[in-house]
């Protein structure tokens, strides 16, 4: 890949976050493999390079000849497993999903083609007022037939290295996250103790549904999917992902709807979402109640996801991860809307 191609460097609110990219071997190792792998697709890589660096990924932007984009994305170890992850969705979920250019899974290299329009940015080219606030519907419809079609595959997803966070094992989760949270004050603290008892009655009430642990995101927000053409979406970003309750994905989708269009909107996603899951005897009122109970204890995923971080993070890239994780273990105080 050409040294002397324009690089410009995003680290966005992480200025001193510690990443590979700071080691000329590892980067010229990683920028000659993306090379071999759009080789591999007749593909000359050309023009500016655009590196984005997070405390947790890096990812760079690829012109190639042509007008295409290409995306390299290194995770940080503790997320490494979803480049096997989004090879393994390619054969299993092919129509939802980016096939890979190429893949390292054993270094957590990935290199994926573009895909087109994000979700966001089609809701953002709407007019305000002409926007559909179900526009969220059919993504979610989607989304929960991927996550059933996975239920099979749950174990084999376990050992491509997703993390496990299945239902009747949060209690321990949720003991090792608050042991080790260092931005906890002692009265939090104190609480989330007292609060176990009822985290507990709650687990044990989801997995008393009877819905299979899958594929959780864990963090499908609205600009992790494309909109490549009407009524389809592709899902991306799966380094936040864990094997857990289905229902927890339900989570962040709807704050984000929430947020642009208003709590009247929630009930409609939620039905929408469950379209998905019935049929197998389960009544409506409890799969509305298990939403209910997935929507607090999604907090836990998104705990769990602050603590996948390049080795040596430190500092403010440190903090941040435990202060966001100690945010979301506090939003299990919170009422679900639901």
């Amino acid at each position: 890949m050409r040294s002397d191609a324009p690089v410009s460097v995003d680290r966005g609110r992480y200025p001193d976050a510690v990443t590979p990219w700071e080691q000329r071997a590892w980067r010229e190792d990683a920028l000659a493999w993306a090379e071999r792998g759009l080789a591999a697709h007749g593909l000359r890589p050309t023009g500016p390079r655009k590196v984005r660096l997070r405390p947790w990924s890096v990812v760079v932007r690829l012109s190639v000849a042509g007008g295409d984009t290409v995306w390299f994305k290194a995770n940080s170890p503790a997320g490494a497993f979803e480049a096997g992850l989004i090879e393994a969705l390619a054969r299993w979920v092919p129509r939802y999903v980016l096939r890979p250019l190429a893949v390292d899974a054993g270094r957590g290299w990935s290199l994926l083609p573009d895909g087109g329009t994000l979700f966001h940015d089609a809701l953002d080219s709407v007019a305000p007022a002409a926007i559909d606030p179900r526009a969220w519907e059919e993504p979610l419809r989607q989304y929960a037939g991927v996550q059933r079609a996975l239920v099979p595959y749950a174990e084999e997803i376990e050992r491509l290295g997703v993390p496990g966070a299945r239902t009747a094992a949060l209690p321990a989760t949720f003991d090792r996250l608050v042991g080790t949270n260092t931005a906890l004050g002692s009265a939090d603290r104190r609480a989330l103790g007292e609060l176990r008892p009822r985290f507990v009655g709650w687990c044990e009430e989801l997995a008393g549904v009877g819905v299979a642990d899958t594929l959780d995101h864990s963090d499908l927000h609205d600009g992790q999917l494309f909109a490549p053409e009407p009524g389809r979406y592709t899902f991306f970003d799966w380094g936040d992902a864990a094997v857990a309750h289905p229902f927890g994905s339900f989570l962040v989708p709807a704050l984000a709807a929430r947020d642009r269009f208003g709590p009247e909107v929630l009930p409609r996603l939620r039905d929408a979402y469950l379209e998905q899951w019935t049929g197998d005897g389960r009544t409506t009122a409890e799969l509305r109640r298990a939403l209910s109970l997935a929507w607090r204890l999604g907090a836990i995923g998104r705990a769990c996801s602050w603590d996948r971080l390049f080795p040596g993070a430190s500092g403010a890239a440190a903090g941040t991860g435990d202060a966001q994780s100690a945010r979301w273990l506090l939003k299990l105080f919170t009422e679900p809307p639901l």
